[in-house]
């Protein structure tokens, strides 16, 4: 089951490449995975039935947290992992023909459906109730992606996105349960938990909190609202999450717990109450919609209600009768939901008003509607007759011996059945009859092209096996008995096609004649065609939550974010200056031991830093106060370097010097002088604000460093470096292994930092195609991206086939920079310089493992010798040097990173857990390598790419839009 997990996972990934190569027909291949699983689940048939041990396998995933990948296959999840993956396979290979004219552009919808498969199949066979809540939200994140697949339809982007809110907002209040839950418990095994079946109020409420995930996922009143708007997705999206799949996940844990938490005080009241709600509204709202699929997507909500009053009703003969429905409402809903995608693609409609005579020109699609339908309404032989027989058999029996309860949703269930039948009368009069018009003249039939015989087959199996299964219900009796014992009451009874002649058998041909008698007076009255009947709904509530939501942000954003730099650097300070005095004000320090120095350096460079910042506030011209700042910046170097701390000396040096370069990039677009165009406002202010601030600081670095109670942890790093990391330079080992989570959260801001850098710049597309490429057309951009330039009789040129032969360029900015602007001397000296640096640079990033360097050091010093070839040459020389694409730079490191980071987890170990390689190579001698240099290989492309992106956004592109617009005549 673990390895089918891992497979599910593998083939998510790998499909959509298979979609891009062979098109849609690569669906075919996608259905293999769950066929795979559901032919597996078959095969472990009789251990779940019969033997005593279930199937069950366990990794420990994060044995520190207590969090097992674990499988427990009982009756309940051996019934839906065959509905997840039979289903699923056939979805899959439906969509084979579905997406025929797509072809190879839904490679991330086959991916994520496939992925979907995979996390319902997690979902429904986890025995940790932790992994169960995370499968959970998987499905919401997934659902949201196939919901919202037409993402040029704003009727699917906002379907997709109030699906996602409402079923995670669910799912974190059920996360709250659970937590509250497995702390009651002292366990978070599925298994355990049923055998101690806990009580207590603490328990009630957590019950709760897991009904509201339930019924968020399952669409039961109030959140029903989202199913039908979800209807934006393709159909096959349709067929499986909102037949087979993820609706039924809300049901699973209804299922799951009712044994154990059927009886207490919240149960009933919750689950038959909105049960009974949700039956009626679905209902009700399915015959007024036009719509086939809202058609089924109301009668989806509707039977979801009835699954959710019988399968956690609480005995075992509902239990058995539950588990019935739940099965039978899988093979005849997905079937009508296909045959709707069919009727969409071969007629580009779905509305019942434009269609006519469609069935009498499909039989063998109409026979299949027919026995879908009949399944759902509930006539013999189908299975949809012994699951509906069994149901009302079931409360009655219980209503007679006295319960409320049973009463209450006997008649609800009844009532609950007439509408089935109107609306699955509604269905298969609008899909397939042949109707008349407002004048009572037949409708001419809808032109019907044949559709392929694959196209049909998913449809005609999933309703023949609910035929079948009806036919061999005594045989289904025999495998559902074990879920029915594990609730505590009387007899289950037997599931089979006839009973004889009982008080159930009446109410369901009843229900069926009041029901078809319904649709006749709907259809008449024109009551279907009233407008609505409610005038505020549930969906309303949600608009009404979102705009209230928009407009919030909308005033705290106009209020907070005044456009001034000043304005929120100021704020930052008032509060950091007002908690942090106050802290100090409170505090009762003991006796500070403080020293004038440590070393004689610090008398001579401590002086010049503070000078250095004095007369960097007086500095009128912008590039003199750079300048200054970064005199302070240098002198913590010499600080580093004096003080054993060879490491941060390097890396300080290196950040210096490409911050300065930033600086300067940046202010050749501004005003040469402070205050030429804008005059600062409230200088004493700003002084009084910046003294405070410093001197607080100052304060709290003395009080701070005097107030450890314990030895700090940092004095056991040497060891700990070595020990643990296979390293000796304690600083690059505590950045990539033993503190390297804050590493990681760095590098996601280096990243974010860039792209923030990008945008700002590259207003409409962030495409890195530097300036070698950024003048030419379009459709020459990418023709030539990575093309070398040649010199030729006319210049520099980009190569060709007809050029093929002329010498390469080797100072490519010749004929693009003036030469009043150019230095021969420096770009010669650069061009030669620069691939050494480049190995220096690699030099560091091995080498810091165990003399300084590392990663971060050896970005910088390769990203110094881009600033050098930008600096000698200008963009072009930039383009030459830098072929790579800095964003893929920036996702290649953190890609690294995050999988440095995560690969231990698979062999057992803690995340970021290094392990060491050791041999005795001829020639080289004794090599070691420590994992957690690929690590460290991630920080160096994150650091170069942060690099490149900032000189070509604030260097090459900022040269280009200054040239366009001197061409323009604009003064720059």
């Amino acid at each position: 089951m673990l390895l089918l997990l891992a497979v599910f996972l593998a083939g998510s990934l790998l499909l959509p490449l298979l979609v891009r190569w062979l098109g849609a027909q690569a669906f075919v291949l996608g259905a293999l995975v769950p066929a795979a699983a559901f032919a597996h689940t078959l095969t472990l048939t009789p251990q779940v039935l019969d033997a005593a041990e279930k199937p069950f396998e366990a990794y420990r995933w994060i044995p520190q947290l207590g969090l097992n990948l674990s499988m427990h296959m009982d009756v309940l999840g051996w019934v839906l992992t065959l509905i997840v993956t039979g289903v699923g396979a056939l979805v899959l290979l439906y969509c084979r023909w579905y997406f025929h004219d797509e072809g190879r552009e839904v490679g991330q919808f086959a991916g994520v459906l496939l992925g979907f498969a995979g996390a319902m199949y997690g979902l429904v066979l986890t025995d940790d109730l932790v992994m169960l809540v995370m499968f959970w939200e998987l499905t919401s994140i997934l659902s949201y992606l196939l919901i919202g697949h037409y993402r040029t339809r704003a009727a699917s982007r906002r379907s997709a996105l109030q699906a996602l809110l409402v079923t995670t907002l669910g799912g974190l209040v059920m996360f709250v349960g659970v937590i509250m839950l497995v702390v009651d418990a002292g366990t978070a095994s599925i298994r355990e938990l049923l055998a101690l079946a806990p009580t207590g109020p603490v328990v009630d409420a957590a019950v709760v909190m897991l009904l509201i995930g339930a019924i968020s996922k399952s669409a039961l009143f109030p959140f029903h609202f989202w199913l039908p708007g979800a209807m934006a997705a393709p159909t096959p999206v349709s067929a499986y999450l909102h037949a087979a799949a993820m609706v039924k996940a809300g049901i699973y844990l209804i299922a799951r717990f009712a044994p154990i938490f059927a009886l207490s005080a919240p149960w009933r009241p919750i689950v038959i109450t909105l049960g009974l709600l949700t039956l009626l509204l679905g209902g009700v709202q399915a015959l007024r919609e036009t719509d086939l699929k809202r058609i089924l997507a109301f009668g989806t909500v509707s039977q979801l209600g009835f699954f959710s009053v019988v399968i956690g009703y609480g005995t075992p003969a509902a239990a058995l009768a539950g588990l019935t429905l739940v099965i039978a409402h899988a093979l005849f809903k997905s079937a009508l939901f296909l045959i709707v995608g069919v009727i969409d693609r071969q007629l580009s409609t779905r509305d019942v008003r434009e269609l006519s005579g469609v069935g009498r020109q499909a039989p063998v699609m109409a026979t299949a509607a027919f026995l879908s339908i009949a399944s759902m309404v509930g006539i013999a032989p189908t299975l949809g007759f012994v699951a509906k027989e069994s149901t009302l058999t079931a409360l009655l029996d219980d209503a007679q011996h006295g319960s409320v309860w049973g009463w209450a949703a006997l008649i609800g269930v009844t009532l609950g059945a007439v509408l089935t039948a109107a609306y699955g009368c509604r269905f298969l009069w609008g899909a397939l009859w042949r109707k008349k018009d407002a004048e009572g003249v037949h409708m001419p039939d809808t032109a019907w092209p044949d559709p392929p015989v694959g196209f049909l087959s998913a449809p005609i199996i999933l309703s023949g096996l609910t035929v079948a299964a009806g036919i061999g219900a005594p045989a289904l009796d025999v495998a559902l008995q074990g879920y029915a014992r594990t609730l505590d009451g009387a007899d289950a009874g037997h599931l089979a096609l006839w009973h004889g002649l009982e008080p159930a058998l009446f109410l369901s041909l009843g229900a069926i004649a009041v029901g078809a008698m319904v649709f006749v007076l709907s259809i008449r009255t024109g009551w279907h065609l009233r407008r609505r009947l409610l005038r505020f709904t549930a969906a309303d509530a949600y608009y009404a939550v979102m705009r209230a939501v928009d407009r919030l942000s909308v005033v705290t954003t106009s209020i907070t974010q005044r456009g001034s730099l000043p304005l929120y650097v100021g704020t930052i300070f008032v509060v950091l200056l007002a908690a942090e005095a106050t802290a100090l004000v409170a505090a009762s320090p003991e006796q500070l031991a403080l020293s004038a120095w440590h070393t004689p350096t610090q008398i001579v460079v401590a002086p010049v830093m503070a000078a250095a910042g004095i007369v960097a506030i007086r500095a009128r011209k912008r590039y003199t106060g750079v300048v200054l700042v970064s005199v302070t910046g240098l002198g913590m170097v010499v600080l580093f370097a004096t003080s054993g701390a060879p490491d941060l000396a390097l890396t300080q040096i290196l950040v210096e010097t490409v911050t300065m370069v930033s600086f300067a990039l940046v202010l050749r677009r501004l005003p040469s002088r402070m205050g030429e165009h804008n005059a600062s406002v409230g200088r004493i202010p700003r002084a009084l604000l910046a003294v405070g601030v410093g001197v607080v600081m100052a304060f709290v670095a003395i009080v701070a460093t005097q107030a450890r109670a314990f030895d700090p942890i940092s004095l056991d790093f040497p060891q700990l470096a070595y020990e643990l990391g296979h390293g000796k330079n304690v600083v690059n080992v505590a950045l990539v292994d033993l503190r390297g989570w804050d590493t990681m959260g760095e590098l996601s801001v280096l990243v974010l930092a860039a792209t923030g850098v990008a945008s700002l710049v590259f207003v409409t597309h962030r495409a890195d195609l530097l300036s070698a490429t950024r003048d030419l057309p379009e459709t020459e951009r990418r023709a030539t991206a990575r093309r070398p330039m040649v010199e030729t009789e006319d210049g520099l040129r980009f190569q060709t086939a007809e050029n093929r032969g002329a010498p390469r360029a080797w100072l490519v900015s010749g004929q693009q920079v003036k030469a009043e602007n150019r230095s021969i001397l420096l770009e010669v000296i650069v061009r030669v310089l620069f691939h050494t640096i480049i190995l220096v640079s690699i030099y560091l990033l091995f080498a810091g493992h165990n003399s300084p360097g590392g990663g971060f050091a050896g970005g910088l010093v390769a990203g110094m010798a881009l600033v050098m070839r930008y600096i000698a040459g200008g963009r072009w020389e930039l383009g030459a040097a830098a072929p790579a694409d800095a964003g893929r730079l920036l996702g290649a490191g953190l890609a690294l990173a995050v999988g440095a980071a995560l690969l231990p987890l698979f062999f057992g170990l803690a995340p970021l857990q290094s392990a060491v390689w050791e041999a005795e190579v001829p020639v080289l001698g004794h090599l070691e390598f420590v994992t957690s240099t690929v690590f460290d290989v991630g920080v160096y492309l994150v650091v170069i790419g942060l690099v490149l992106d900032v000189l070509r956004s604030l260097g090459a592109e900022v040269d280009r839009q200054t040239l366009e617009m001197r061409r323009r005549g604009v003064v720059v």
